[in-house]
C-alpha cells in the first residue's frame, strides 16, 4: 500500500534556509519504551540551545550513521521483516541507533557477553568494554523521514523502537549533546518543545504500544516541492 498526502506541518519551518541543496545523510534514532503503572514512558532529552540543528528541542537519542557501523562485525542480526523493509543499510542503521543511544545516554541496548567483537572503532570499543554486544533483533523499524531541501542540515532518518527490557546495562554517558535524558510519559512528552516529526513518532509509539504492531511504516519526505507521507 502506498499513499501520498500533503503533510507540510510535519516538518518544522524555523530552520535557517540555505540556497544550496544538501544531500541528506543517513541517520538513525532509537525510541526506548518503558511500560509503567501510569502508562508508557519514553526516553528523551533536550538538545543544547547553541546547536545548528533543532536547537533546544526535545528528541529521542540518535544521530548520523558512521562508516564503522556498516563495518562492525557482530553476530546479531535484524529480524527478517525489519531487514527487508530497511534494505542493505539496515544493519548499519540499527547499529548506529544503538551506538548513538549509548553515547548520548549511557544506555547499552543488547545482551551480556564475555567474548565481545574486536574493532578499531573507538566508539564501539568503549561499548564492548562493558561486556555487552548489541542485539538488533530487539529493534522494530517504525518510521522514516527526510529533512526538507534547502536546510542547514539534512538527514535521512530511520526511527527504531525497542522495549526497555532490551537494556543490558547503564553507564555514564559519553556526550552532553542531550541535556539530562529522562523517562517521560507520552502526555509529558507532548507538552515539551518537540520537532514535528518527533511528535508524529510519539503517535506511532502509542499506537504500537496499544497493540497495533502491524501498522504501515510512515515515510515523510518532499517530492517536487511538496511534502508527502507514504506507507512503507
Amino acid at each position: 500500500m502506498n499513499k501520498s498526502d500533503p503533510i507540510t506541518s510535519m516538518f518544522d519551518k524555523d530552520d535557517v534556509i540555505v540556497p544550496k541543496q544538501l544531500r541528506p545523510k543517513d541517520a538513525a534514532t532509537l525510541i526506548l519504551v518503558r511500560r509503567a503503572r501510569e502508562g508508557v514512558r519514553v526516553l528523551m532529552g533536550q538538545r543544547h540551545g547553541n546547536m545548528a540543528f533543532m536547537a533546544g528541542k526535545y528528541v529521542f537519542p540518535g544521530g548520523r550513521m558512521d562508516p564503522c557501523d556498516l563495518r562492525l562485525l557482530s553476530g546479531s542480526v535484524l529480524r527478517t521483516s525489519e531487514a527487508t523493509k530497511l534494505g542493505p543499510k539496515g544493519r548499519g542503521l540499527a547499529l548506529a541507533a544503538i551506538r548513538e543511544t549509548f553515547e548520548e545516554t549511557g544506555i547499552l541496548v543488547g545482551r551480556q557477553q564475555a567474548d565481545t567483537p574486536r574493532t578499531r572503532a573507538q566508539s564501539w570499543a568503549r561499548f564492548f568494554a562493558h561486556g555487552v554486544v548489541p542485539d538488533l533483533s530487539q529493534l522494530t523499524f517504525i518510521g522514516r523521514a527526510i529533512t526538507p531541501p534547502n536546510r542547514t542540515r539534512r538527514f535521512d532518518a530511520r526511527f527504531f523502537m525497542a522495549d526497555a527490557s532490551a537494556i543490558a546495562r547503564e553507564r555514564a554517558r559519553e556526550s552532553d549533546e542531550l541535556l539530562t535524558p529522562c523517562w517521560v510519559t507520552l502526555a509529558e512528552a507532548r507538552a515539551l518543545d518537540l520537532p514535528s516529526i518527533t511528535r508524529r513518532m510519539l503517535d506511532e509509539v502509542e499506537a504500537r504500544a496499544s497493540g497495533e504492531v502491524d501498522r504501515p511504516i510512515p515515510f515523510f519526505r518532499f517530492r517536487n516541492g511538496k511534502a508527502l507521507v507514504e506507507s512503507l
